[in-house]
């Protein structure tokens, strides 16, 4: 039997079978054979992602982790300040003096 990559990825990140199951589109039988073969135990619940993985599961990735709290002490930019450092940025990509 070939385990498919994404599979063993799965179960080796601590997903059950379940979701491996429901990500992955093969059958329970197979999520379970798999990990038979690998020699894994079976993961009593799923996992909660790491926050890398969550924004590489975005559809459209925007580069924001949406649980994401800010250190103490440290205030989101306002939306004039990121429109100010955005042209900021664009004059020195297009190489006008600041």
């Amino acid at each position: 039997m070939r385990i498919r990559p994404d599979v063993a990825e799965l179960i080796h990140q601590g997903f059950n079978n379940a979701y491996i199951k429901q990500r992955c589109g093969v059958s329970g039988q197979h999520v379970a054979a798999a990990r038979r073969r690998l020699q894994r135990p079976t993961a009593p619940e799923r996992r909660d992602a790491t926050a890398l993985e969550r924004l590489y599961a975005e559809a459209v990735p925007t580069g924001r982790v949406y649980d994401y709290q800010p250190p103490a002490g440290r205030m989101p930019l306002s939306p004039a300040q990121q429109a100010a450092n955005r042209a900021t940025l664009l004059a020195a990509l297009r190489g006008e003096a600041a």
